[in-house]
Formats: structure tokens, C-alpha cells, sequence
């Protein structure tokens, strides 16, 4: 079992900044998103952190997780994880919660109603209890070459995106994923998973402290 999760939402990018649901679609880092990336990693380069040397790095393969993995200073040694990836949201993709409610299903709130042509939450949440299978696997968590990447006792830093983080923290805790509702989650935001009394726990909760003095 890993010691700890390191949880890294992605940069600020022109959808996330106007609320538009960002699934599959390749939309890269803002100015505003590089620059939060390069304060997270210049915080994780110091004390206690001291650059995470024998962390496990994980990424979702989309560009802005990716991009803010590498400007934060880990992208030498991520591995993509497809598992990663951003809720599907089909024909509501690029869209907004209340033009969605305005126009297509008053009252709509994703974590009961779902969108139309994406993934079911259930179906999300499988991929993230696989996903949380294998870091917890004593033989460690395979890369795509097959080699294995041993996470036994060690910390593992996750860049990947807003509802698949909270999807997976609450399914962290042993909580149904509509739970996830209940988590806030910032751009640039980090957090930490790990253990009380052998039991999962979060330790820390959408930290962006290393964002202060930015303009965002």
C-alpha cells in the first residue's frame, strides 16, 4: 500500500476558468494555469516535501495534467495512467452547468442526473476502484511497458482533474461516489491521501496556499 497519495488537479485553463465541463477535449494550460503549476512545484520542492525523490509519479495522458506535471517539476518520471482521464461527459461536454439547467433539464445536478452519451458515475468510479486496486497491490502498479513499479510503503502523486479526484477520495474512504459532491476541489489545488489507525483518511484538502500572490 502506498504511504501516501499526492492529489494535483490541473492548471486553470480558459474552460475551467468559465465553468465549462471538461471531459475528453485536449484544452492546454492558461498563462494563469502555467504559472500555478511552477508555484505548486516550487513548493513541492521545498520542505517538508523536498521534491517527492522517491515518489511514484502518475498522470492522466491529457496535455493539461500532463503540463502541469512537467512545469511542477515531475514530468521526467510520470507515467500516463489512462485510468487518469477526466468523467467522459458526452453531449454535455464544453458546456455549463447552468446553461445545461437553462436550457436541456432544470435542476440538473450531474452526481444524480448523469449526462447523455458520456460515462455513467458508476462506470467512473469502477475505473478509479481498479485504479486504487492496483496501488494497493503488494507487487506495485504496472507501467505500460509491463515493468512493474513498486509503490509498497511509498508516496505516489497523482496529476489528474476535478471530478475524477473527488470520485476517487471518496472512494479512497470507502464512500459511494455521489459522495464526491461533498469535495471542493480548486485548479492547481493539492491534497493528500493517507492513513489514521490503518484506516484511509484524507490529511490534506484543497490546499492552494502556494497560489497566494497569483492573480486568479
Amino acid at each position: 500500500m502506498p504511504a501516501r497519495i499526492v492529489l494535483v488537479r490541473h492548471g486553470e485553463t480558459e474552460w475551467s476558468a468559465t465553468g465549462r465541463h471538461t471531459g475528453r477535449t485536449d484544452i492546454p494550460l492558461t498563462g494563469e494555469g502555467r504559472a500555478m503549476a511552477r508555484a505548486l512545484g516550487a513548493r513541492l520542492a521545498k520542505a517538508p516535501w523536498n521534491g517527492l525523490p522517491e515518489a511514484v509519479v502518475l498522470t492522466s495522458p491529457l496535455d493539461r495534467a500532463r503540463e502541469t506535471c512537467a512545469l511542477a517539476g515531475f514530468g521526467d518520471r510520470a507515467v500516463d495512467r489512462p485510468e487518469l482521464l477526466e468523467w467522459d461527459y458526452g453531449q454535455y461536454e464544453g458546456r455549463t452547468g447552468a446553461d445545461i439547467r437553462a436550457t436541456d433539464h432544470p435542476g440538473w445536478l450531474i452526481w444524480r442526473d448523469g449526462v447523455p452519451g458520456g460515462e455513467k458515475l458508476s462506470d467512473v468510479a469502477a475505473r478509479v476502484d481498479a485504479f486504487l486496486a492496483d496501488l494497493n497491490d503488494e507487487h506495485g502498479v504496472p507501467e505500460a511497458d509491463t515493468t512493474v513499479m513498486h509503490c509498497a510503503d511509498r508516496d505516489v502523486v497523482l496529476f489528474a482533474h476535478g471530478h475524477l479526484l473527488r470520485i476517487l477520495t471518496a472512494r479512497w474512504l470507502g464512500l459511494p461516489p455521489e459522495f464526491a459532491q461533498r469535495f471542493k476541489l480548486g485548479t492547481a489545488a493539492l491534497c493528500v491521501l493517507s492513513w489514521e489507525y490503518g484506516a484511509p483518511a484524507v490529511e490534506v484538502w484543497n490546499d492552494l496556499s502556494h497560489l497566494e500572490g497569483l492573480k486568479h
